[in-house]
This record gives C-alpha cells, sequence and structure tokens, in this order.
C-alpha cells in the first residue's frame, strides 16, 4: 500500500499485474483510463477496483503521454516517509493505492466473480460516507508506519474496504451477474445456507440435514440453491471444501490428514484422491509447488503499486 502525491501535469501507466489493485482518490482529482474505454474523472473519495489486476492509466489530463511505472520509477518517487511524490507545477492530487495478493492457481473466492473494474463513487448516498470513512482510515494508518500496530490495522482496513466496495456493488440495481454464490448472497435463504456451508465445512452435510438447517424441504432447497449459485449445494460443498483445503496447504504447516479432517473428509486417501483430481496434483506435491512459487515470487518481487 502507498500513497501517490502529484502535481500535474503528470500521466502513468500501470502494467497487468498477478492479483488486484485499487486506487482512491483522497484529494484533488485524477483520470482513470483501461483498456478501449474512454477516460473516467474521479474525485475525492472516488474509488476504483481492478479485481484482476488489469492494466490501466492514471493522469492528470486525459491523453496525456504515459510513463510506465516499474520498479525504477517508484525508486525515483518514492521519500523516506513512504509516499511517492511526483512535483509539477499544476494542481495537487492524491491517490491511496494498495494490492491484493492471491494465489493465481485457485479463483479467488470474491474477485474471480466481479466485473474488471468496479468503479464506486462517493456520492453513492448508502456506500459513499463509509468508504470514506474507511479511506480516511487508512490514510491515517499509511502516515503513520511507524506506530505500533499500524501495518496490521492497514490489512484489516483493506479487507474492510473490500467487503464495503462488493456490498456496494451487489447493491446496484442494475448489476448483471451469473449464476454463483456471490449472487446466491442476495437471496436471504441462500444466503443462510452459504453462511452455514462457508463456517463449518468439516460438518458431515446431507441434502437433508442441510434443508433442515434452514427449514425448508430438500427440493426447496436444491432448486433455489442450484438457480442462484449455478450447481447443487452438495457439489458447491465439495469445491468450497478443497479450496479450503488449498488455502491451508499454502497458507499453514498443518499435516494433511488434520487439514483433510479440518474440511470433512474421515479418510486421508479419500481426500487425497479429490485434492488430486480437483487441482491437478496429491496434496503434498501442492504444497511443496506453493512454496517453491512463494520464495520465487519474493526473490523477483512483485510488479509494484502505484
Amino acid at each position: 500500500m502507498a500513497v501517490f502525491d502529484a502535481r500535474g501535469p503528470w500521466a502513468i501507466e500501470l502494467p497487468a499485474r498477478q492479483g488486484a489493485a485499487f486506487h482512491a482518490v483522497v484529494a484533488g482529482t485524477c483520470w482513470f483510463t483501461t483498456g478501449d474505454a474512454p477516460a473516467h474523472q474521479l474525485g475525492p473519495g472516488d474509488l476504483v477496483l481492478l479485481p484482476a489486476g488489469a492494466r490501466h492509466q492514471l493522469s492528470s489530463d486525459p491523453g496525456l503521454p504515459t510513463r510506465r511505472f516499474d520498479e525504477g520509477l517508484k525508486r525515483s518517487l518514492i521519500r523516506p516517509d513512504g509516499e511517492l511524490v511526483l512535483d509539477g507545477p499544476g494542481a495537487r492530487t492524491r491517490i491511496l493505492c494498495a494490492g491484493y495478493q492471491y494465489a493465481t492457481d485457485v479463483t479467488h473466492p470474491v474477485l474471480g466473480l466481479l466485473p474488471p473494474v468496479l468503479h464506486v463513487a462517493a456520492a453513492h448516498p448508502d456506500s459513499g460516507p463509509w468508504l470514506r470513512s474507511i479511506l480516511d482510515l487508512l490514510a491515517h494508518e499509511t502516515r503513520s508506519r511507524a506506530a505500533t500496530g499500524s501495518g496490521t490495522a492497514a490489512l484489516r482496513l483493506l479487507d474492510l474496504l473490500l467487503i464495503h466496495v462488493v456490498r456496494a456493488w451487489l447493491d446496484t440495481e442494475d448489476v448483471a451477474m451469473d449464476a454463483s454464490w456471490l449472487k446466491g448472497l442476495r437471496d436471504p435463504l441462500i444466503a443462510q445456507v452459504l453462511g452455514v456451508l462457508h463456517e463449518r465445512p468439516g460438518d458431515d452435510w446431507t441434502l437433508d440435514t442441510l434443508a433442515a438447517t434452514v427449514n425448508v424441504s430438500r427440493a426447496t432447497l436444491s432448486r433455489r440453491f442450484t438457480h442462484h449459485v449455478g450447481e447443487p449445494p452438495l457439489t458447491y460443498l465439495t469445491r468450497w471444501r478443497l479450496d479450503v483445503a488449498a488455502h491451508k496447504l499454502r497458507d499453514t504447516t498443518l499435516p494433511i490428514a488434520a487439514i483433510a479432517h479440518d474440511v470433512g473428509y474421515t479418510s486421508e486417501f479419500a481426500f487425497n484422491r479429490a485434492f488430486a483430481r480437483t487441482h491437478g496434483q496429491p496434496p503434498g506435491r501442492y504444497r511443496r509447488h506453493a512454496a517453491t512459487n512463494r520464495q520465487a515470487e519474493s526473490v523477483r518481487g512483485s510488479t509494484p503499486v502505484a
């Protein structure tokens, strides 16, 4: 996460990156462009999220020649306090920027379902004030890098910011959405079912026990869940369990048998077979490859975010 402080005229191009990126204007204005779409002006409190890290441009005015934002430019702009400063004679703009890293071999449960660009305006009557409050706190934590817990606080605020951006998008009346668990959240019954499955993936669920938990018939549960989510409840549960297992294999040192048990498999052999069928390799090899890739990424360094 960084603060980009620039005075016009300026224009930078940010290359495509693995993971997501967002930019939030905290003061002044700027123009945002991606792909063949026309330039869009952002004002204070406006935020854009790029769930798949698409290549894009930010500028003080549309049509200016861009400078590629790479490590060399980043080193030339960064100040001792960590801010990225670009001096000029024109108007000042401050932008809070950050990236979300996630494994590309497993579709992110939220970001993978979103459109290439989400724009949330500060003028939105419901979400705008909340987003502005979170952005103010994020800006404060970014300025207070040396303060105790500032890094942890900033990460948690980023998570909270993502939640509110997705909420704002879901609340948009004309949003078009394919069947997915995210669409399921708009149906109160399916949202309840998803909450139970996400919270307790290791339980011994059957269609009967799941229907009883939410007080509907098996037929109603199966019909509504499949309509909104795009697959039957137990098929979704199997995929969710294996995604949770993949995250645990990458991010923890828990034994494979313990992970299998946590996600509802009583047999490690059955878990290994199901995991290999979904992810193309058994859990042990998946964990070793993930560790190797993480080390290689650490050596290379990630693509900078302005």
